[in-house]
């Protein structure tokens, strides 16, 4: 599924800012990854932290984890 930031917040109730903010952290992590300019997915990796198969406090930004 691939969705902006606005449509994130509105779902989230946290502004398009905020959501953005944290979308560019998620990015760095590998957890979503980014389609085009203004549209986001979630990552294999990050589909495996939600599953609890991952943990999120041994990433390292921009790791070269496959996705």
């Amino acid at each position: 599924m691939v969705l902006s930031p606005a449509v994130i917040s509105k779902n989230i109730d946290r502004s398009r800012e905020e959501v953005t903010r944290r979308l560019s952290v998620l990015v760095e992590y590998g957890l979503v990854t980014r389609v085009e300019r203004g549209y986001y997915e979630i990552s294999k990796f990050g589909e495996q932290y939600l599953e609890g198969n991952l943990n999120a406090s041994e990433l390292d930004p921009d790791d070269d984890l496959e996705q």
